[in-house]
């Protein structure tokens, strides 16, 4: 299963292909794509729309994983990431991409077993279970590819108790 994550934001949306097959995982392509502050916040929109598009065209995932939003500080801030992330939706869905949403803790728990794991832990078991080198340069690539190995996991899961109920 090819799986696309992604790490929403306005500025940088962090993005990870993986392929899933048989418990391992393998990194296809991962990257940022990036806006301007000095540019208006629609065409910021359209970039990440058309950007996450091109993405889905390439690699045609049969799923998506992407961060649940939760509470932050700043309202104006949580209101940008919340309609950028309503443009990565629309992008992902007129694909006709399955979408599952996964809040921080469940990434975390699926990634390392551990659910308060700091971000360093998280980091490196992403780089394990991938296989890299080193990590990408951006934290928002990195969590990508964690939501990515997060949905693995719990399609895996998922798939496991399907074939467990059909059994009985």
């Amino acid at each position: 299963m090819v799986i696309l994550g992604i790490d929403p934001g306005y500025a940088i949306v962090g993005y990870g292909v993986v392929e899933a097959k048989n418990g391992r995982y393998r990194p296809l392509e991962h990257g940022a794509i990036t806006t301007k502050a000095s540019q208006r916040f629609y065409e910021r929109l359209e970039i990440i729309y058309n950007g996450l598009t091109c993405i889905v065209q390439k690699w045609k995932p049969q799923a998506a994983a992407i961060e649940k939003l939760y509470f932050q500080n700043n309202q104006k801030t949580a209101i940008q990431v919340a309609e950028a992330r309503g443009v990565i939706l629309l992008a992902v869905q007129k694909a006709g991409v399955t979408i599952a949403e996964y809040t921080p803790l469940q990434v975390k728990q699926a990634v390392t077993g551990y659910g308060q794991a700091q971000k360093p832990q998280v980091m490196e078991m992403t780089k394990r279970l991938l296989c890299l080198k080193q990590m990408p340069g951006l934290d928002d690539t990195c969590d990508a590819l964690a939501m990515a190995i997060c949905h693995g996991q719990a399609a895996g899961s998922m798939l496991r108790r399907t074939m467990l109920t059909r059994r009985l």
